[in-house]
């Protein structure tokens, strides 16, 4: 699966062509949360996780070592191990009004699974998180039960370091897969699954930035079909961006990138929507997420090292405890020249000479269109929380899309008091430290042809 090697140099001078495979076999705005709150007063549908999977709600009310128990004990932890666990249970918020579109729809999941191998490694993210709750088999029981249960089109999945025990599941319920391996030492990548009834496999290609002197990351990008309407394309990409914090200019090279091969993939096969799924390790307050959604971005006003907005999301700093307490070094490296390099420039916007980062894509934030509750949503419409463990809290999951897709519905993700109570990712109920996001979307065309009629009706008007 490793594309051939080319020499280094400027990435945007240098997109290789991609390669093609063969095709392959009137409700509520609002649904409350019923079991959250007794003021409920509505009919709700929700999803419950569990360790039977996800469950749909109808309800109505009135008025890996020998030595792990040591290293896994907190005594810092102020929730008992024995405590009950918080009901996990998700609603679906329609957009509002309910866009113009096609009878033709397609939902879509982003989850960042969390490597099994990234869970050992990593033990101080989890000091909070019961040993067992750990193991991979327990994890991958709950998250193919999770998905399953939310019955999506097409799944797009980050951190995957054990492809073929999810394939082996997925497969019996009716999905195809495909697999990219991060280079290097790394054993994880990115997975995507669809529904081979309902979506035919027109090109699948991977992204290795290791070409291009953006570290060892990768990226996928497929083309589907819809079968049953062969006219209805779509062009989903599935990325688990850089996570330093620091790295700023990796992490907008690695963006910028995935953007303009998805347009030259999009254009071969007729200028198709997009759809940008991912863990992009940014948070919705930051300056990478703002050139996501408005295509540019002067890097020469920022500090790389804040790009990503992740430094402000310590456990100590989102729930306002004293930051000196965790973050010693905040101030002193205030105190570090933050100039950029001409091969930071480089990086970053693919030209030494140019401070200004741009992509190609016209992209909205599906959650971020479809309005969703105080309790789970930023000023900015984003969830407050797609990760929760003992160093972060916060947000860095997204669904974006471009023009010729709409958003009618999303799952909303969990209040902030309920995922505290639950005292770090993963827990009894859910199998990974990410939420999963899910989108449902419908074609735009009649936007479109709603839109070009009123526009010559009114010239019409006008020349008379």
């Amino acid at each position: 699966m490793r594309s051939e090697a080319t020499s280094s140099s400027s990435w945007l001078g240098r997109i290789p062509p991609t390669a093609t495979s063969a095709p392959s076999g009137g409700s509520d705005k609002f649904r409350h949360f019923i079991f959250f709150s007794s003021s409920c007063c509505k009919t709700t549908n929700t999803i419950s996780c569990g360790s039977n999977g996800p469950t749909t709600h109808s309800s109505s009310s009135s008025p890996s070592t020998r030595s792990y128990s040591r290293r896994w004990y907190n005594p810092l932890r102020r929730k008992p191990f024995d405590e009950p666990s918080p009901d996990v249970l998700r609603h679906w918020i329609d957009a509002d009004p309910n866009p113009i579109s096609s009878d033709e729809r397609f939902s879509v999941v982003s989850y960042n699974i969390l490597g099994d191998k990234n869970a050992f490694k990593h033990r101080d993210l989890y000091q909070n998180v019961r040993y067992e709750y750990m193991k991979w088999n327990r994890r991958k029981r709950l998250i193919c039960q999770e998905l399953i249960g939310l019955n999506p089109d097409i799944i797009c999945m980050q951190e995957v370091d054990r492809y073929f025990d999810i394939l082996n599941v997925m497969e019996k319920v009716g999905y195809a897969g495909c697999y990219k391996r991060r280079t290097g030492y790394n054993v994880d990548g990115c997975a995507m699954f669809w529904k081979a009834d309902k979506f035919r496999l027109l090109e699948q290609t991977s992204i290795e930035f290791k070409e291009f002197g953006l570290r060892e990351n990768v990226a996928q990008l497929s083309a589907f079909e819809m079968r049953n309407t062969k006219s209805r394309r779509v062009l989903v990409g599935n990325i688990h961006v850089l996570y330093n914090p620091n790295r700023g200019e990796v992490k907008l090279g690695q963006i910028c990138f995935l953007s303009s091969r998805a347009r030259i993939v999009a254009e071969k096969w007729g200028n198709i929507p997009v759809v940008l799924a991912g863990d992009f390790n940014i948070t919705p307050q930051s300056a990478i997420y703002k050139f996501l959604s408005s295509s540019e971005l002067n890097i020469k006003s920022y500090d790389r090292r804040d790009l990503s907005g992740q430094r402000s999301c310590h456990l100590a700093q989102v729930f306002e405890v004293k930051k000196e307490i965790i973050n010693p070094f905040a101030a002193m490296d205030r105190l570090l020249p933050n100039g950029w390099t001409d091969e930071e420039v480089k990086v970053a916007t693919g030209n030494a000479q140019c401070y200004l980062a741009v992509h190609p894509l016209k992209l909205n934030s599906s959650y971020a269109s479809v309005k969703g509750s105080p309790r789970t949503r930023g000023i900015n419409g984003e969830p407050l929380a797609t990760s929760y463990h003992s160093k972060f809290f916060g947000t860095v999951d997204y669904l974006w899309y471009t023009k010729g897709l709409v958003p009618t519905r999303v799952l909303d993700t969990l209040p902030v008091d309920i995922l505290r109570r639950t005292g770090g990712l993963p827990c009894k109920k859910l199998g990974s430290d990410h939420l999963a996001l899910v989108s449902e979307f419908a074609f735009a065309e009649a936007i479109n042809e709603c839109n070009d009629y009123m526009s010559t009706s009114s010239e019409k008007i006008a020349m008379h």
